[in-house]
């Protein structure tokens, strides 16, 4: 194994340096220099304060500033390969990049994403935990592997998930720029781990930029403005206050008491609820046991990460998790001759 690189006490303050926003690092070199400088004149008489007092304004707050340059230099180098990648129309740009630069573009699409990245990477291509997220008080681990021929496996996603489970993460992402095999697929079901492939991450970077804001369920587009049934002039939205319509709005002829042409206001209907969606959320009071213990199972809700808002059956004493199984429909019978329908998978 190869020796760890031995650095100085200065390199190590540019390093951590360059790990904060340039602007932090900025702030801090002048809040440092300028601590540093009042020194001498809150310890006069003192022989020591000069000498800690020219180490801070010449050492430490220009190696904050140092490392200031390297994060502003970093940062505009990893929204240019984020925008590089998002201009090209395949895959193959995920390919042609190192497993560094990778790390970097998985990196700068969860900043998008309003995260707050730390990069826990080590020197290698494929080592743990690679990046940390952070949204609030939950915490999210992020573990990439540029494998440009292979399919990823079950073992490393199982081993992943262990780490998630030893750190107390909320959730996680296993990012890779292949595929994965179909064991890898099924263990994730109904843990709170996402598996973004090649196609998925390079659909999510083209897509992520440009989402606008969902509108709000209590705004309400404005109704289109008719045209009045007797004169064809333009309707206003009034408010009935005699009848058995008392309350209710309805459109009137703006040449009114000239035209009384009236019309009723259209409203759309709800959108429909699915099927499938009611389907996947069971009934609290139906009962199931854990296949490997036999103890009671637990129906509970992912409150983060990938799988927010979606249901799932955990085992307590296992600390293992199954996912919730649509309903299957209920047998029917045949319209023709009457004999009952078999349901097929």
């Amino acid at each position: 194994m190869a020796r760890k690189k031995r650095t100085s006490p200065l390199e190590d303050i540019v390093i951590i340096a360059s790990k904060f926003p340039w602007w932090i690092s900025v702030v801090l070199a002048g809040v440092i220099f300028f601590t540093f400088r009042a020194l001498p004149a809150r310890n006069p008489g003192n022989l020591v304060s000069p000498m800690f007092a020219m180490l801070g304004q010449f050492f430490v707050a220009p190696a904050f500033l140092i490392g200031a340059g390297i994060s502003a230099f970093n940062s505009m180098k990893q929204r240019k390969l984020y925008e590089t990648v998002k201009s090209r129309a395949d895959v193959a740009s995920l390919n042609e990049m190192s497993w560094g630069e990778f790390e970097t573009l998985v990196a700068e699409h969860f900043k998008r994403k309003g995260f707050e990245v730390a990069r826990e990477g080590g020197s290698c291509p494929d080592g743990g935990i690679d990046l940390v997220l952070r949204k609030g008080r939950e915490k999210h681990l992020v573990q990439c592997k540029q494998w440009k021929a292979y399919k990823v496996s079950v073992q490393p996603v199982r081993e992943f998930y262990g780490v998630m489970a030893a750190a107390g993460a909320a959730g996680g992402y296993f990012v890779t720029s292949g595929t994965f095999t179909e064991d890898a697929k099924a263990f994730v079901r109904g843990l709170n781990l996402e598996l973004i492939d090649g196609q998925k991450l390079k659909s999510m970077i083209g897509t992520v930029a440009n989402v606008a804001p969902a509108p709000s369920t209590a705004q309400v587009a404005p109704p289109v403005t008719p045209r009045c049934p007797k004169c064809g002039a333009a309707m206003q939205v009034r408010l009935a206050r005699k009848g058995a319509n008392a309350g209710q709005k309805f459109w009137g002829c703006s040449t009114y008491p000239k035209c009384n042409g009236t019309q009723i206001i259209e409203v759309a209907d709800p959108a429909p609820v699915s099927q499938n969606s009611e389907a996947l959320q069971p009934k609290e009071k139906e009962k199931r046991s854990c296949p490997d213990c036999g103890s009671e199972l637990v129906l509970r809700t992912f409150q983060s990460g990938p799988k927010e808002g979606q249901s799932f059956y955990a085992c307590l004493p296992c600390k293992k998790a199954w996912p919730v199984q649509p309903k299957e429909e209920p047998e029917k019978s045949r319209p023709d001759c009457g004999s009952e329908l078999v349901l097929k998978k």
